[in-house]
């Protein structure tokens, strides 16, 4: 019988005992920065000439490691050590690769407060977002491995009375996972673990800003027993390292998490049967997101405030899943905008070692470049309530921003940030704002905030969007509770953390004896 899955609880940081706790995990983390982290190739450690910098987004001065850079050739070198080791590992008992994912998570518990703290320094997370990135991680490994052991004996099928008839879930062969930065534990976790306890091997190439973290993952997994070879961490850059896997004729499954323009370039590059290719090539990608908070008249207007600071402003914006958008019924448009913008100015923007900033900063110069450009075009597109402005004097801060009476055709309405950027958009009536709601390329995550039963039921069934909630914030997934997936232009919708994502990572198999 598997055993019931229970989520990872969020730790309380009102608790002075785990106020203490998480700050002594932070002087720990403190003392291994700058150390130097090499590739792991079939268990090998592999130091190169070039490498990657981490940096501390909040302190650009802190180096967090120094991880080796994999190029073209270690890359192949990779490629054939998964490609072999996945003729063992495809053999191996479903129970013994999902006992590696439970232990793992019970190394990661004991741990939490250490990982989580890692998340503040290379990742510039406030820290209860780090507490759920890390909680989020734990939960992709007990509940993927108990997916796979209620899959593990296939599906019933009808069999005849001349013949016995079976259906059986086979793994797909070498997969490339390329993570993101913005949830650098958990779905790093996710989308590598989830190939691995279906049977095939991996190629991780984590985001080139948070590699630590996915160094140190890897170190957990060789504690939990993972054979050499089932894993291979190689960092680098997505131009060489992740177009040449992408393109390799072995790689039979590629799993993205990034933005829609390098979502796409990978899905057309996968598309192509390159020579010595004998399958088509699996892409499950998760693109991003132009999130909306719908707020009707008939609604809880403190809630809704609430609702859209929370989506807007939670690790400064960016999530795929972030409310970037705030469509409001006319007749309480003020309101909820006033109070959002009070809210939001009594929030703290600084170093999130400080447990009573609630943001922390954005990744890197790039994002905080991109953010400045859409806030600029939001002066012109409507009125800054509040924000618009940042300080990189020592880190990539940028103020909590709300602009208002924005058309729902502007760019920022349409156009993903990845930022503490909200647009204030005003509908005339329900059926006005779900169209304002639909009208991005995108369809990710949605919040409707009604009293109204029958506009609910309307939006159910018009709201077009992978991951859609009543009455709370649209982020903030729960691993086994809110299968998390998109449509359209935010990806191929896969549902990580439901019951049928590591299906991505299977084929079905039929088998029929006469008898």
């Amino acid at each position: 019988m598997v055993q019931p899955y229970r989520h990872e609880p969020f730790t309380d940081f009102t608790v002075e005992e785990n106020k203490k706790a998480f700050q002594q995990a932070l002087k720990k983390v403190e003392g291994y920065l700058g150390q130097e982290y090499p590739l792991i190739i079939g268990g090998q450690r592999i130091t190169t000439g070039e490498k990657i910098i981490s940096v501390n987004p909040a302190n650009r001065e802190e180096i967090i490691g120094i991880v080796s850079k994999a190029n073209k050739e270690l890359a192949e070198k990779a490629m054939q050590v998964a490609d072999q080791t996945f003729k063992t590992w495809r053999k191996s008992q479903p129970e013994m690769r999902a006992d590696i994912l439970f232990r793992a998570a019970a190394i990661t518990r004991k741990r939490k407060h250490e990982f989580s703290a890692l998340l503040v320094k290379e990742g510039g997370k406030p820290w209860k977002e780090a507490d759920a990135d890390t909680a989020e991680a734990i939960d992709f490994m007990e509940y993927y491995g108990r997916q796979m052991l209620r899959l593990k004996d296939g599906m019933p099928i009808n069999s005849r009375p001349i013949e016995n008839n079976r259906f059986s879930y086979i793994p797909l062969g070498v997969g490339v996972v390329i993570s993101p930065w913005n949830f650098l534990f958990a779905i790093m976790c996710g989308t590598t673990v989830g190939p691995m306890v279906t049977g095939n091997t991996v190629l991780l190439k984590p985001a080139s800003t948070t590699p630590v973290i996915a160094y140190k993952f890897m170190e957990v997994l060789e504690e939990a027993g993972l054979p050499a070879g089932v894993i291979n961490y190689v960092p680098g850059s997505g131009a060489e390292v992740g177009d040449y896997l992408v393109d390799h004729p072995r790689t039979r499954f590629i799993s993205f998490t990034g933005s829609k323009e390098v979502g796409l370039r990978i899905f057309e590059r996968a598309a192509k049967v390159n020579p010595g290719q004998v399958w088509l090539k699996r892409v499950v990608a998760e693109m991003g997101g132009k999130d909306t908070v719908v707020v009707d008249k008939d609604s809880d207007l403190e809630l809704a405030a609430q609702a859209i600071v929370v989506s807007a402003f939670g690790f400064s914006g960016q999530k795929c899943s972030a409310g970037s958008r705030a469509v409001v019924h006319q007749d309480v448009y003020d309101q909820v905008l006033n109070r959002a913008v009070e809210i939001t100015n009594e929030l703290t923007v600084g170093n999130p070692v400080d447990v009573d900033n609630y943001m922390g900063p954005v990744i890197d110069q790039a994002a905080y470049d991109k953010i400045v450009s859409y806030v600029d075009i939001g002066a012109n597109e409507g009125r800054i309530m509040t924000g618009g402005h940042g300080d990189r004097s020592k880190g990539w801060f940028f103020a909590p921003t709300i602009v208002a009476d924005v058309s729902e055709d502007a760019r920022l309405m349409q156009e993903e940030i990845f930022g503490p950027v909200v647009a204030f958009c005003k509908a005339t009536d329900f059926n006005h704002a779900i169209d304002i709601a639909n009208n991005t390329e995108y369809g990710l995550t949605g919040a409707v905030i009604t009293n109204n039963r029958e506009h609910w039921e309307q939006a159910q069934e018009d709201f077009h969007v992978g991951n859609l909630y009543l009455n709370r914030n649209c982020t903030g997934a729960i691993v086994g509770y809110h299968p998390f997936g998109g449509f359209n232009m935010s990806g191929t919708d896969s549902k990580a953390g439901g019951p049928d994502y590591l299906l991505h990572f299977l084929q079905g198999k039929t088998t029929s004896e006469m008898l």
